[in-house]
């Protein structure tokens, strides 16, 4: 019985979603502005530490970092800016 349990659970953890739910629960859409959150906070680090960096290679990859994270913001934004936009039609 705990096996089967299992197995269940694991089958609805590796399930993947083809395309984004028409709606998102009011939950996640506290998850995603977490998630914003943690993306803009660790932009604004590297950030400020590329430009404290005096080795040129450390701060190329900071500066990697930060953009590669500012990526991450836009793109969550893009989502629930949609997700939005789609509820109120």
């Amino acid at each position: 019985m705990q096996q089967q349990m299992n197995n269940s659970q694991m089958n609805q953890s590796n399930h993947i979603l083809q395309q984004p739910p028409t709606m998102v629960s009011s939950k996640d859409l506290l998850y995603l502005t977490d998630m914003m959150s943690w993306n803009l906070n660790a932009t604004k680090k590297a950030h400020f530490f590329a430009n404290q960096c005096n080795i040129p290679e450390i701060k190329t990859v900071l500066e990697q970092v930060c953009q590669m994270h500012q990526k991450h913001y836009q793109k969550i934004l893009q989502h629930t800016t949609g997700q939005q936009n789609g509820m109120l039609q």
